[in-house]
């Protein structure tokens, strides 16, 4: 075992009182200052900005390239059908249950474990920055990209999510589009106006049977989903509006400008993308972490989840303990086993990576 034990059970109970302590996106005020705390305790400096915590290792060198260990420490908010208090942080043999145990806690403590174990030492060929972050869950303006301007040239990231120990080597991007049928009111009982609903039919229809083209190797076809609709104000009105929003997956084979085209060239509908920011992102498989993966006989896949990779304008791959399939459920856990692998894969990623 690479790490020490008092190490880990560290990070363990940071992670209980993590759970125990609310921390929905905007509202990280809490969990941060227990972060803080945390560092404090471990006689590590650290920087903040809003709900953001970030050290740097101790023998920092400005020659050296630069690895950014982060996760995030906020939550979605809990699903109606919990079974458990989805903030006891409850212990059952080798299980940790509790909301965002699983996303993204244990890969939280897990990287901060991994940069403790580091932390000085100083014949590490590149600089460490570990980084926990806000508002992952919604991508927003105070998470990630707030302290990028701030932070250090960074060569490399690793993102803590769960992956189940496998690498991420691209990420699907995301485009939400509202759109908007327009027809023309008229009394139902005649044969009187343009029903806004069957036009919006046929836009729905389309983008539901319409495969684009290119396919991409890790991340496969982009996936349109129509999650919301709208329409009417009363039933013997013929509805003048159709409003209906789509949710698209995108792949790294088109940026999600080209995607808007496409569709709006398809659809009578009227488009708005809220925005074009949240890009499928990716790494070359001939990346030094990448290799690094293979000689540790780590599998590489192509993720179709979301996380702050795609605000990172530097290469990265996503990696973590836990289950994907877990996040946002009901009676979300992790296990404690999988927290030590993760810290284990960790270590044993960066004392082989040729960052250099």
């Amino acid at each position: 075992m690479f790490v020490k034990n008092d190490i880990i059970s560290e990070v363990i109970e940071l992670l209980k009182s993590l759970i125990k302590t609310p921390s929905f996106s905007k509202k990280e005020t809490q969990t941060a200052a227990l972060i803080q705390r945390f560092f404090k305790k471990k006689n590590i400096p650290f920087f903040t900005k809003e709900n953001n915590i970030w050290a740097k290792s101790k023998y920092w060198n400005s020659d050296k390239p630069t690895l950014l260990l982060n996760s995030h420490h906020d939550t979605v908010k809990p699903v109606a059908s919990w079974t458990l208090n989805p903030f006891e942080a409850k212990l059952e043999h080798d299980k940790i249950y509790g909301l965002g145990s699983n996303d993204a806690g244990g890969s939280l403590v897990a990287l901060l474990a991994t940069f403790i174990h580091f932390f000085d030492n100083a014949t590490l060929p590149y600089n460490l920055i570990f980084a926990a972050t806000a508002e992952e869950e919604i991508s927003g303006k105070n998470g990630i990209v707030s302290i990028l301007p701030i932070l250090e040239k960074i060569d490399l990231a690793i993102v803590g999510e769960p992956t189940q120990m496998q690498i991420a080597i691209a990420e699907k991007g995301l485009m939400v589009i509202d759109a908007r049928a327009i027809g023309k009111a008229g009394h139902a009982a005649r044969e009187e106006g343009d029903n806004a609903i069957l036009k919006a039919m046929k836009d729905i229809q389309w983008i539901q049977n319409f495969k684009f083209p290119r396919t991409s190797k890790w991340l496969g076809n982009i996936k349109c989903s129509v999650t919301q609709i709208n329409a009417g104000t009363q039933h013997n009105v013929v509805p003048d509006q159709c409003n209906f929003v789509m949710d698209i997956r995108t792949t790294d084979q088109y940026t999600n400008e080209e995607v808007f085209k496409i569709i709006q060239d398809n659809m009578q509908s009227e488009l708005k993308a809220r925005s074009f920011r949240l890009q499928a992102s990716g790494i070359s498989e001939n990346h030094p972490i990448i290799k690094t993966g293979k000689l540790l006989n780590l599998d590489c896949f192509g993720s179709p989840t979301l996380s702050d990779q795609a605000l990172l304008p530097f290469p990265s791959i996503k990696i973590g303990p836990g289950d994907s399939s877990r996040s946002h459920t009901a009676d979300e856990f992790i296990k404690i086993s999988e927290i030590t692998q993760g810290i284990e894969t960790y270590i044993s990623i960066i004392r082989t990576l040729p960052l250099t």
